[in-house]
């Protein structure tokens, strides 16, 4: 055991009239996080899985619990007082809204817009926006998309890749309305979703929403399909990472972390 340490008075007292402060925990950057209510998986992802010196900071928007796009459109309502409420006093690097299916459902240029009325200064991310930005770095044009969603809200990102220059070749939807059946989806289930869902034409396989696990096993479903996969949580991942001016490669999460 350690012998404590012995201070004369003059020390102690230069001590207490002192104190030393270092960079703390954030200093490369702080990414802050808007969650729909009863979202369980994206607060995990992101403090798993972002590299030390990078803080991560979360606030829920309010919504009604079902999830359907006439519910998804009402959190435009709160997403910049949500915003205002993460490190008000500090600043944020970045903010972002942390629902696909609700960046669609508000829209992502007007989610964009409520999200700096709250943190002003900071620069912002959608993770509908950041799934398009991660398709186009990996070169994807001809994609399929994998979802929990509802017919409904399936469609509704179909339209929005699509009006993003994405060709759908293939679209299912596990018809799930809440957020506390997507949580458990299974990731080895996944896995086999991928693959069932997989056109030999698609440049990509996208998995959209970011209460599914993919990010557990996107590495595994790219290496045994041969292709790119994309899934929410790592594309905002990646994409709030390099907003932020943090450029570190990410193994084990694909392509997208390890090259770009």
């Amino acid at each position: 055991m350690d012998k404590p340490l012995q201070m004369t008075n003059s020390q102690r007292q230069a001590v207490l009239d002192n104190v030393r402060f270092d960079v703390g925990r954030n200093a490369r950057a702080k990414i802050g996080f808007v969650l729909i209510p009863n979202e369980q998986t994206i607060e995990d992802d992101m403090i798993r899985h972002l590299p030390a010196g990078v803080g991560a900071y979360f606030c829920r928007a309010t919504m009604p619990r079902e999830i359907s796009t006439d519910s998804l459109a009402q959190l435009r309502g709160s997403l910049a007082d949500t915003a205002a409420r993460i490190l008000p006093d500090d600043g944020l690097d970045v903010i972002a809204f942390a629902c696909t299916s609700g960046t669609v459902a508000v829209g992502e240029e007007a989610s964009c817009a409520e999200l700096v009325k709250g943190a002003p200064g900071s620069k912002t991310s959608t993770l509908a926006g950041a799934v398009r930005k991660a398709l186009t770095a990996v070169g994807a044009r001809k994609i399929v998309l994998g979802s929990p969603y509802i017919p409904e809200l399936n469609d509704n990102v179909v339209q929005y890749l699509e009006s993003a220059g994405f060709t759908v070749l293939n679209a299912h939807g596990m018809g799930l309305n809440y957020d506390t059946e997507m949580i458990r989806v299974a990731p080895d289930y996944l896995i086999e979703f991928a693959h069932a869902i997989d056109e030999p034409d698609a440049d990509a396989v996208l998995l959209s929403c970011g209460a599914l696990r993919s990010i557990d096993v996107v590495d595994q479903i790219e290496q045994s399909l041969g292709k790119p996969v994309i899934c929410s949580n790592q594309a905002m991942l990646w994409d709030c990472l390099r907003l932020a001016g943090v450029h570190d490669r990410l193994p084990g999460l694909g392509c997208l972390l390890r090259d770009h």
